[in-house]
């Protein structure tokens, strides 16, 4: 069955305590849409506070604690014309000596968005599938680039009361701002609620490894998936599949730990996944990561990805 869901009200947590947008079943598929970051909607129009209004949630019947809960991306599509980004390079991202130098990031007062002065607007073109820096006027580089609409909130309602906001990530997903959840990938979680409580949102039509603006360029979105139930086995985070690779995610709050973390604990999920889904040895699994796997930045002082390709592995166990 497909279902056509559009929020009238945003969350800004990921809480089993918000009421369900949509009951949904195991392969039914849902067309709904995102705001972005700052809250307005494809038309413009303010819907939310500021701060990766999330829409959701919903309720996949059958899905229990223990399961894990799929997520496939049949369609994320860029549905405005503009976006915004950060006019600097995140301070996190930067060393002591460059911090204490570096051009002020007030450009234009209120330009995006009424009180902000540090954010600049650029043109989607939603036929070349273009985005372009609008202001300021690039003198040496041309800043226009190929958009690759991605989403940066995906997850579910994590375990007990706890209410995490829109802005870090975890085990149970949330902000991961992971460039690689794009049209056509898959996204696994852990279920910790039952019926999962799925939200998603902070779309992103284009964004670099690691978000070291803290934005990509934020914008609006239309997105259609596709939910899968597996009973009796969870993984310990998020996993992201598409045609090219299998990836864990080590998927932590920025801030709280370093990547160093974050690379232990994609390279461990990604071992047991190996041998639970693919039947490697784990001495088979060790040898082939350290052959083929390749990492990512997720995001700055936060997570790391692990990919490891298909064409290197057997085929997959049947449930």
């Amino acid at each position: 069955m497909k279902h056509e869901v559009e929020a009238k009200t945003y969350y800004r947590t990921f809480s089993r305590a918000h009421p369900v947008l949509a009951k949904i079943k195991q392969g039914d598929s849902v067309k709904t849409r995102c705001v972005d970051s700052g809250g307005q909607d494809y038309r413009g129009e303010h819907r939310s506070e500021p701060g990766n209004p999330l829409t959701g949630s919903f309720f996949v019947e059958g899905a229990e604690p223990g399961d894990t809960l799929a997520v496939h991306f049949d369609r994320v599509r860029c549905n405005r014309n503009w976006g915004y980004t950060s006019y600097r390079l995140g301070l996190f991202a930067l060393t002591p000596d460059t911090v204490e130098t570096i051009y002020s990031d007030n450009y234009k007062q209120d330009l995006v968005r009424k009180g902000r002065a540090n954010i600049v607007p650029w043109d989607i073109d939603l036929k070349s599938l273009r985005a372009r820096l609008r202001e300021p006027s690039p003198k040496a580089v041309k800043l226009e680039f190929d958009v690759r609409p991605m989403l940066g909130c995906v997850g579910v309602a994590p375990a007990g009361d706890f209410a995490p906001t829109s802005g870090p990530s975890g085990s149970y997903g949330g902000n991961i701002d992971y460039n690689e959840i794009v049209e056509g990938a898959t996204v696994t979680l852990p279920v910790y609620q039952p019926g999962a409580l799925l939200f998603v949102g902070d779309g992103h039509a284009v964004q670099g490894d690691g978000e070291s603006l803290g934005t990509g360029i934020e914008t609006s979105m239309d997105v259609e998936f596709t939910v899968q139930v597996r009973k009796g086995v969870a993984p310990a985070g998020p996993r992201v599949e598409n045609g090219e690779y299998v990836i864990s995610v080590g998927s932590q709050p920025e801030f709280a730990s370093s990547l160093d973390r974050g690379l232990q604990m994609a390279t461990s999920d990604m071992t047991k996944w190996l041998n639970q889904d693919y039947g490697l040895e784990f001495w088979e699994a060790h040898l082939l990561i350290g052959m083929v796997g390749r990492y990512d930045v997720v995001t700055v002082a936060g997570s790391m990805a692990l990919r490891v390709p298909k064409k290197h592995l057997p085929a997959k166990k049947t449930a």
